[in-house]
């Protein structure tokens, strides 16, 4: 495995993929986004017909599932199948049916692994992980574990933003719901012990990105 895993948990719209990536530019490092696994299986079973409510047929999809993504900062893609979807998973259509996937224990047992393989595989002296359960059961064991938050206000703003739109009901009550649905299966709102919590609310995108830098830095060393 890469030298230096660093863990990063946080709800939605706090600006994990963002910052995550960026400071992995910065440093060198690659850069593993693992929510894209989640909706891109999300996305296969809707192109399969699959039921995502029916658990014992989203957990068969795994199995087999021909995944790929770049960890390239500079690099990103998701593929399935050989078939590039890097956009076709932002779609509202998978966003709205992701949770019924990630809920499935046997979809997070499968992922954690491919996301430890796709670690394991890295001839980068680092990696970012980014996702919602990677300070706890992805790398419980990074050297590097963090929690980037953000108020509900600013999250919320972030998030408009990323849509080009002006801050609404509808936008919170989107980050309330995924999260709340995320919520039954993992906390990512609480830092577990050992885990380093950064609170952008007052932050910029520039301060936040240094200060998961700085975080990085004084990693002890293995």
């Amino acid at each position: 495995m890469t030298d230096l895993i660093v863990a990063v948990d946080g709800p939605a719209g706090s600006g994990k993929s963002s910052v995550s990536r960026e400071a992995a530019r910065r440093l060198g490092f690659g850069y593993l986004d693992t929510g894209a696994a989640y909706r891109a299986l999300a996305w296969h079973c809707l192109d399969e017909g699959v039921d995502v409510e029916d658990a014992r047929a989203v957990a068969e999809r795994v199995a087999d599932f021909d995944y790929a993504i770049g960890t390239d900062p500079d690099f990103y893609f998701v593929r399935v199948g050989g078939e590039e979807i890097t956009s076709d998973i932002r779609e509202p259509r998978v966003t709205a049916v992701v949770s019924a996937v990630a809920r499935v224990p046997e979809v997070r047992q499968g992922l954690t692994e491919l996301f430890r393989r796709i670690a394991t595989d890295s001839d980068r002296a680092g990696m970012i992980i980014e996702g919602r359960d990677i300070t706890t059961v992805v790398a419980p064991d990074a050297r590097a574990r963090v929690l980037l938050t953000a108020s509900p206000e600013a999250r919320m703003a972030r998030r408009s933003a990323e849509l080009g739109s002006e801050p609404t009901e509808s936008t919170a009550q989107q980050l309330a719901s995924r999260d709340a649905q995320d919520l039954k299966v993992v906390d990512f709102m609480n830092a577990a012990a050992g885990v380093t919590t950064l609170d952008s609310t007052e932050l910029d995108f520039e301060q936040t990105v240094q200060a998961l830098i700085d975080i990085v830095r004084a990693a002890p060393s293995a």
